[in-house]
């Protein structure tokens, strides 16, 4: 509470008082007995939780947007327009909103029991590693370990690894590749060439994996400096063959949190290639929309719905694997197109940007390569093209090993140790050196 109060006095109340109507509403949701008179009764309260939380988070990140899209419509019908003063969105709150569903459900459906206090779920909701944001942690994956957790040294080194590797990815690569991108997608200073166009969207596109997984791994080791074992939520992303296996590697916990609380519930991939279709198409448009009010996120979801649909083609019609070395360049190259719509502030800007990565910079002032970018920055860049490609090449195994957390020698718990300090002290550096550069997702 004193965490997210530091930062948004406003709304730790609208966090109170939200989880608070959680907790009363789940007491009603666990099954007991099947006459449907208990399961009416049941669905009601399920309902009313869903509005609930579902209602608060389209107040507060899409009315902006609707009231913004609405008002030139009612005055081209010769109507007044709104008249209305923009809402600040609370942290976290596509977060939270995910993880407080994912309660609701889990005790719905009887997969946990009803937490025994407020304290143990406002726990849950309001951990503060990964309460701004992610990863979104289902309930029922951490449900025992509110209550029972055994910690031991082992757990708080490799919580402190996790810390301080997350924080290295964030600070010397992610914050050096954001510099070159911010200037590829700052259109004020005229359109970028062709070649600055493609080193920009290169740019974000190690820029946004660095700093979403390293925000996930110092998360992911703080809780672990507390005792808690957070799911994976990053696992070689650009590796992938295809889409589908993208969205098995990237931001894990979105795609677990979607299969199970929207894909399935819609009838997943049972009802025929139509339906399954359809679902795919709505849910990755409604992961588009959970990430910004911006027809931008809308068009970036389309195309990973129409690619994963492909998919969904292509294992029926060529069951037999393409060759990695087609599949993995051309997923990743199609994924980093569509990062111009995750990047890009409007659609415009989006569609001119893809001009330039065509060759065609449009009616706007050429801007070459700037003078700043260095040897420094293209060593980053070259480091992140290193790291995210060579699990290609590496046991699949590997980093399991690395990450087992006990029966390690003496001379691997003190080169993990020293790694952690290094990292950390180069880290702290950077970041005194530098200015302020926010993680990417917390805009979410």
């Amino acid at each position: 509470v004193w965490f997210y109060s530091w930062g948004a006095p406003r709304f730790i109340f609208l966090l109170l008082a939200s989880s608070l109507a959680d907790f009363i509403i789940a007491a009603n949701l666990q099954p007991s007995s099947e006459d449907s008179e208990n399961r009416d009764r049941r669905k009601k309260f399920l309902a009313a939780g869903l509005i609930i939380n579902l209602g608060v988070l389209f107040y507060f990140k899409y009315a902006n947007f609707f009231v913004a899209e609405m008002t030139p419509l009612l005055e081209l019908l010769g109507m007044t327009g709104f008249h209305w003063t923009n809402i600040a969105l609370p942290i976290g709150i596509s977060f939270f909103t995910f993880q407080k569903i994912s309660y609701l459900m889990d005790v719905y459906r009887g997969t946990n029991k009803p937490a025994k206090s407020f304290t143990n779920y406002f726990l849950y909701v309001s951990l503060f590693p990964q309460l701004i944001a992610g990863p979104i942690i289902r309930y029922h994956d951490v449900a025992r370990q509110l209550t029972d957790r055994q910690h031991t040294s082992s757990l708080m080194l490799s919580g402190i690894w996790r810390f301080c590797l997350g924080l290295g990815k964030k600070v010397l690569i992610a914050n050096a590749l954001g510099e070159i991108a911010d200037h590829a997608f700052a259109l004020d200073q005229g359109v970028p060439d062709t070649g600055f166009a493609w080193l920009g969207i290169l740019c974000y596109t190690f820029q946004i994996y660095f700093d979403f997984s390293g925000y996930s791994d110092m998360a992911i080791g703080l809780g672990r400096m507390l005792g808690f074992k957070y799911l994976e939520n990053f696992n070689a992303p650009y590796i992938a063959r295809n889409f589908t296996e993208f969205w098995k590697r990237w931001h894990i916990s979105l795609s677990n949190w979607m299969r199970e609380y929207l894909y399935f519930p819609l009838g997943g991939n049972r009802h025929g290639p139509v339906r399954t279709t359809f679902n795919l198409w709505l849910v990755f448009l409604l992961s588009g929309i959970w990430h910004g009010a911006s027809w931008n996120f809308l068009v970036w979801g389309a195309i990973h719905g129409f690619f994963l649909s492909l998919d969904k083609i292509g294992n029926r019609t060529w069951p037999k694997p393409w060759p990695t070395l087609i599949t993995v360049p051309t997923t990743f190259v199609l994924i980093m197109l569509a990062w111009v719509f995750f990047r890009a502030e409007t659609l415009p800007q989006a569609f001119s940007f893809l001009g330039s990565l065509a060759g065609h910079p449009g009616t706007g002032t050429p801007v070459k390569i700037p003078a700043f970018i260095d040897s420094y920055h293209l060593s980053i860049l070259t480091m992140a093209i290193f790291f995210s490609f060579i699990p290609l090449i590496l046991p699949p195994d590997l980093y399991r090993r690395l990450e087992a957390m006990d029966n390690k020698a003496w001379w691997q718990t003190g080169a993990q140790f020293s790694g952690s300090i290094l990292l950390l002290v180069l880290s702290t550096c950077s970041l005194a050196s530098g200015s302020f550069n926010p993680f990417i997702y917390f805009r979410f």
